[in-house]
């Protein structure tokens, strides 16, 4: 537990730090926010290298993971769209409600409550010595499946935000299904070191690598003309072609840990000036959702409580399936996909590279927030399912 309220309020000092920050460093704090930008990529690459390499699957029989990447599907889909459309018709003007671009954006930033974090969900569960129960089981599959779903479904997105078709487009596509091909074919293939100095090193060289190519089509082709490739996918595919080798000890768990910290803490340094005022923010690098004007505190809990209630209330989606089992299994299963982690915060920090801002982020953020403080609940809740569905079954 101390894991999660430690995630908690990094995220929080991080988000007082970007109010702070920028007024006391003056023009200096633009090198720094380069500087956390970067860290941020590197941290984030190390944290999808670590879930790539936990999705293992026998290729040899697909049919049996069919039912539990749809019911993963669902439980990422439906915090999705809830909150989505709470974003659109609760916090909106009227009449962007049918605007296709305000749809895009909400549809990127919106993504953070889909993924489960199978890190915070596999050390729950084990701590409470569930690790051969049915329920632990079935949570490992969909916690990494949904992830997949997420990281999926953010090219797509990504793509929409870009807008039209050309060159840099088809080139930026073939490369993403370039790398789905190579982690399909090659998983779970090759043989490296799986230190954490050697996955760090690896998380430079992958993030380098799309900084690379972001730099030189920059150079030669402009912002407009510059093929950005999110680290998202690539980190993962890189961890999924790796043979997992578990390499234990707490110094490893210790290292991963606080690369965890590090990366919420820098989220929270990546939001942009709140003004509280009221004002509509000026800017025309903002996107359309961040013009919103600022709410009131009271307004913002009022939001905070309904997305984090329609985030979990999507995630029950698993107690429509698996009828072979108790109602109680299914439910302890739905409550312990309650959990969010670094793989949403990744999210909003690729909200934040389309300058999306203004109250709906950080309502996001916020959520986010209260979501890991209300996990001790979530890990209390399961616990006593647990021991009841034990009961049952003998």
């Amino acid at each position: 537990m101390k894991k999660v309220i430690s995630f908690s309020l990094m995220l929080m000092l991080g988000l007082v730090l970007s109010q702070v920050l920028p007024t006391h460093l003056g023009e200096s704090y633009a090198e720094l926010k380069h500087l956390v930008e970067l860290m941020l990529g590197i941290c984030l690459a190390f944290i999808m290298i670590n879930v790539g390499r936990e999705f293992e699957i026998d290729k040899s029989n697909v049919k049996i993971y069919v039912k539990d990447y749809l019911v993963a599907m669902l439980a990422a889909a439906l915090p999705w769209i809830f909150i989505a459309v709470y974003y659109i018709f609760a916090l909106m003007p009227v009449e962007w409600w049918s605007s296709g671009d305000v749809w895009k954006e909400t549809l990127l930033l919106s993504r953070f409550a889909a993924p489960t974090s199978a890190g915070i969900l596999f050390s729950m569960l084990a701590a409470m010595n569930l690790q051969k129960s049915w329920i632990y089981q079935k949570a490992q599959t969909l916690a990494i499946f949904d992830d997949l779903d997420t990281i999926i479904l953010m090219v797509p997105l990504q793509v929409a935000m870009i807008g039209s078709m050309n060159w840099q487009m088809v080139a930026m596509l073939t490369v993403i299904f370039g790398l789905f091909f190579v982690g399909w074919r090659y998983m779970s293939r090759f043989k490296m070191r799986q230190t954490w100095y050697a996955i760090f090193t690896y998380a430079v060289l992958v993030y380098g690598s799309t900084l690379l190519i972001y730099t030189v089509t920059n150079h030669f082709f402009g912002e407009k003309g510059a093929i950005h490739i999110e680290v998202l996918l690539p980190a993962f595919i890189f961890g999924m072609v790796i043979k997992n080798r578990h390499v234990g000890g707490k110094r490893e768990e210790r290292i991963a840990t606080i690369v965890s910290l590090v990366f919420m803490l820098l989220v929270g340094m990546s939001m942009p000036l709140i003004d509280m005022s009221g004002a509509v923010p000026e800017g025309d690098n903002n996107s359309i959702i961040a013009t919103v004007p600022m709410m009131s505190g009271w307004e913002i809990a009022l939001h905070v409580l309904m997305v984090t209630l329609l985030s979990n209330l999507g995630k029950l989606a698993p107690m429509l399936f698996y009828r072979d089992r108790s109602l109680t299994e299914r439910f302890a299963l739905s409550v312990g996909m309650f959990t969010r982690g670094e793989v949403g915060a990744g999210v909003i920090f690729i909200a934040l590279g389309y300058n999306i801002g203004g109250p709906v982020l950080l309502i996001s953020v916020l959520a986010l927030v209260l979501n890991l403080i209300l996990t001790m609940g979530f890990v209390y809740v399961v616990k006593r399912l647990a021991l009841k569905a034990e009961a049952q079954n003998r």
